[in-house]
């Protein structure tokens, strides 16, 4: 039996561990606000290498997504944990000192909930998404949590310098059909004045509830689930100072058009 004063300092460490957790979870970003690093403009010319790692992303947020340096697969943040969606079509953690090019983060903290109990496609389901938000200017944390008739995903695979356009690099995309299974659709609605420094519209990644595959989505079939959302009205928009970035051509004519070529839709 081990003595009493042992077993108090156990209880005691064990309560500041938890102290901490609470604590860390609890500045895990400013809710109402989204942390972005650099731009899909920037992305659309090439610049796959920032210098953002993903311990200090998850200082901004417990949720979101993004890529990772070189391309090299699809990021989703959810509850804190960054997962690697990669283009083998495998999922891992990511580990702390890994960086992206291109993130967006946020506290999510729902402000609405709505429960689906009948099928609807991708354009039904964003069609009830826009029917729940306060106003289309504002930024809009999206998570949708249920069961899938089908999901149909892509994931970039990673580049080599000298790194081609977004819209090159995402023709040898690896793209999957899943069936029957339950998991997590979630990313954004973006307004349409943010196109080129995000995507506007909705910008989405799902994984499964076993955490084995996932992606962007393209398209999906949905069974039944629950949508939460989580606006925000301010933007933290971090620019990076690589010299790939400084030299990147960020606004061009047809970038509209590049964009929802890049993202399929």
């Amino acid at each position: 039996m081990k003595p009493a004063s042992e077993e108090r300092s156990r209880e005691d460490f064990r309560g500041w561990a938890r102290s901490i957790l609470v604590h860390h979870a609890s500045h895990a970003g400013v809710p109402g606000e989204v942390y972005q690093t650099s731009t899909i403009g920037a992305l659309l010319d090439g610049v796959y290498d920032g210098d953002v790692t993903i311990d200090e992303l998850l200082r901004h947020g417990d949720f979101g997504l993004g890529t990772f340096n070189r391309l090299d697969g699809e990021m989703l943040v959810l509850d804190g944990v960054c997962h690697h969606l990669r283009g083998d079509g495998s999922v891992r953690l990511a580990s702390g000192d890994e960086l992206t090019p291109f993130a967006a983060v946020t506290r999510f903290v729902p402000d609405t909930r709505v429960t689906i109990t009948e099928p609807c496609d991708r354009r039904t389901l964003t069609q009830k998404i826009d029917e729940m938000i306060d106003s289309p200017n504002l930024l809009y944390a999206v998570r949708v949590t249920g069961t899938f008739d089908t999901v149909h995903t892509r994931t970039v695979m990673e580049q080599k310098p000298p790194y081609p356009p977004l819209t090159q690099a995402t023709a040898g995309q690896q793209e999957a059909v899943v069936h029957d299974t339950a998991g997590t659709l979630a990313g954004y609605r973006t307004p349409a004045y943010e196109q080129g420094i995000a995507v506007a519209g909705y910008h989405l990644h799902f994984i499964d509830e076993a955490r084995r595959h996932g992606g962007h989505a393209l398209d999906l079939r949905m069974e039944r689930g629950t949508i939460e959302i989580s606006a925000a009205s301010e933007l933290h928009l971090s620019l990076p100072r690589t010299p790939q970035f400084l030299g990147a051509r960020l606004s061009p004519a047809d970038i509209d058009r590049q964009i929802r070529q890049a993202e399929g839709s």
